[in-house]
């Protein structure tokens, strides 16, 4: 049964009764079946039925416990490893919510008709599989970072939350509140001052590193030498697995480790790179453009198992460049500098009358934060399906290169590496049969 204002749209493939069974049947089914609220179509008003949004998550580790105490009641949870499951259900019903139900099939949620918000907060080989079928089943999506895997998974995500009109938003904030990691000052600010070229007109450069206030995690490596453990009875692992490929059972690679592996993220640069690079975008003015080049200086990589890198270099088709400086090289390094002046850690300044002139400028354009208010009046949240997508792009170029340890040129027209089969080639990175994409 279908929420009060809510179309099932059918594609011509599709009978015109699509039973519980179907639904669950296998992302392939999801793709040919988009439940859209009213807040979407534009039917009998903008808001849900109910004036509380209502929330699912997807996945019970770690990084879960940053969405529970979100707005908006949690009808449900869902996870393949039932430990995890039952610790993170007890939390919820502790808080005197005897509501939630949990799940082990992430595809119940979604077909379920009374949850708005899905909450995926699994690891990134899952982010576009869950959000494509959310989107398509016209439920809003709190992604967690990174926004996916792969460039192609991407690509298929933004197309698919753009056809189904569902508001979107990464579990990142840093370009609109906070301060902006180990800079001091917010990313804002920063703007403000590149905006009211207080630095020049560009090209500009960037360096996130631990001089300029960003440390890169290393210790989200892999390992090279894991033997084959018995996968244990309360959980999952086959489906954990999902589109990614087959490989034997090691507790390293999930779980709290799973950021060292190529098949699921992509070390330190996946774990960290959206907060870092996605505010730095905004800074820039380059929500729409990403780089023509990126050059890696890192050791030849394990084909498996993710190892750490020493220097990521973006440039843009302006000169514009971004440095990720791993072992803290550039001791003097500012966070960014243009042709006329630098800004430094502790929003320091070598412009003269710097902290007097900004204050003059204009603030940069209000963005929409509260992402229920996103949801109920169909504004785009500040980052989203697509400003969100080019920022994950730069840590996916950035995968690609420190996982072959080449330097690549990108052509962002035609989203391709330019003479590089082999870069093309994880772009779009092989999935198991069961679990192709749903588009």
């Amino acid at each position: 049964m279908l929420r009060r204002n809510q179309k099932l749209i059918v594609n011509s493939s599709t009978s015109n009764k699509i039973s519980r069974r179907t639904a669950l049947g296998g992302l392939a089914s999801l793709a040919t079946v988009s439940i859209v609220p009213s807040r979407v179509l534009g039917l009998n008003g903008q808001t849900a039925p109910s004036n509380q949004l209502t929330r699912a998550i997807l996945g019970c580790g770690g990084i879960s416990n940053a969405h529970l105490g979100m707005p908006g009641k949690i009808l449900a949870m869902c996870d393949v490893d039932s430990n995890r499951l039952k610790g993170q259900m007890a939390k919820v019903q502790k808080t005197g919510n005897k509501d939630v139900k949990g799940y082990h099939d992430f595809r119940e949620i979604i077909a379920r008709d009374d949850v708005d918000i899905i909450h995926t907060c699994t690891p990134p080989h899952w982010h576009a599989y869950m959000a494509i079928a959310a989107a398509q089943a016209g439920k809003a999506i709190w992604g967690e970072k990174p926004m996916s895997r792969t460039i192609g998974e991407g690509m298929a995500m933004k197309k698919a939350i753009e056809k189904a009109g569902v508001a979107f938003r990464i579990n990142t904030w840093f370009r609109f509140r906070s301060n902006f990691y180990g800079s001091g000052v917010t990313a804002r600010q920063v703007k403000k001052a590149v905006d009211g070229g207080l630095l020049g007109k560009g090209p500009y450069k960037v360096t996130l590193s631990g001089i300029t206030g960003f440390n890169w995690k290393f210790n989200w490596s892999g390992k090279t030498n894991l033997q084959v453990q018995p996968v244990p009875d309360h959980f999952d692992y086959d489906f954990w697995l999902g589109p990614a490929p087959y490989r034997p059972y090691n507790a390293h690679r999930t779980h709290g480790t799973f950021r060292g592996y190529w098949d699921y993220d992509g070390g330190g640069l996946g774990d960290m790179g959206q907060h870092y690079l996605d505010p730095v975008q905004y800074i820039l003015g380059k929500d729409d453009e990403l780089p023509v080049s990126v050059e890696i200086d890192a050791d030849p990589q394990d084909t498996d198992a993710v190892g750490s890198w020493r220097r990521i270099t973006y440039k843009y088709a302006d000169g514009t460049t971004i440095v990720l400086d791993g072992e803290n090289k550039d001791k003097d390094a500012a966070f960014i500098e243009g042709p006329e002046g630098k800004i430094f850690r502790g929003f320091k300044s070598d412009v003269k009358g710097f902290a007097e002139k900004l204050k003059s400028l204009p603030e940069p354009a209000p963005q929409v934060t509260d992402f229920h208010q996103a949801i109920r009046e169909k504004k785009k949240f500040a980052l989203n399906e697509q400003n969100g997508f080019n920022s994950c792009t730069l840590i996916n170029l950035g995968k690609i290169a420190h996982r072959l340890n080449a330097n690549l040129k990108f052509n962002p027209k035609k989203m391709q590496f330019v003479d590089n089969a082999l870069a093309n080639s994880l772009i779009d990175q092989p999935c198991r049969e069961k679990w192709k994409l749903p588009v």
